[in-house]
């Protein structure tokens, strides 16, 4: 399996779950893979002197169980393959790849696994769970925006969350490039 880089802030992938908790009436423990054709696991963060830089993970999986009686049981589980990094150019991939950022060579996977999710509001659903980068497992907390295909067996979700890396051990280029990552996410889910 692989998973989102500051995706474990792909813990994004658990947005996918708030997503189908938003639902609604529907059978319980339905359970829902993500669409890796129709997901986008994005991030950007600034540094001084130089424009943002944004990328993408290409790379990642995630299985979402959600229980639509009681959206407490429901459960994500996203994996995002740190090599998979891109932002354009293979020398940059190779330089964030390197051990001062994601070191993907020890650390292959982020992953965020989800703990609660929690209805916020008809369209909203709030993620708590940890995501790992680097070895290193941090809480979590992500808002996700869900919509549902009337046919039932599409969810999408959109999510963005800001996560600081330095508390990964992501210390590269600090202070010069930004302790703070945004992470944004969306992804389409397909009932199995």
């Amino acid at each position: 399996m692989t998973m989102l880089w500051f995706g474990k802030a792909t813990r994004i992938g658990v947005l996918a779950l708030l997503a189908t908790l938003i639902a609604g009436a529907a059978p319980a423990a339905t359970r829902w893979s993500i669409d890796p054709a129709h997901t986008r696991v994005g991030f950007g963060i600034d540094a001084v002197g130089y424009p943002r830089t944004n990328g993408v993970f290409r790379k990642f999986d995630g299985r979402i169980d959600i229980d639509f009686a009681r959206p407490e049981l429901s459960h994500v589980v996203f994996h995002v393959d740190a090599n998979s990094v891109d932002v354009g150019s293979d020398s940059f991939n190779d330089y964030l790849k390197s051990d001062g950022y994601l070191d993907s060579a020890r650390h292959p996977e982020i992953d965020f696994t989800s703990r609660s999710v929690v209805q916020v509001d008809d369209k909203t659903v709030r993620v708590e769970g940890d995501l790992t980068l680097l070895g290193v497992t941090r809480p979590l907390s992500v808002n996700v925006t869900v919509q549902r295909d009337p046919s039932g067996k599409k969810l999408e979700f959109a999510a963005h969350a800001r996560i600081n890396r330095l508390e990964f051990g992501m210390n590269g280029g600090f202070p010069a490039v930004s302790g703070e990552l945004d992470l944004d996410i969306a992804t389409r889910a397909v009932a199995l």
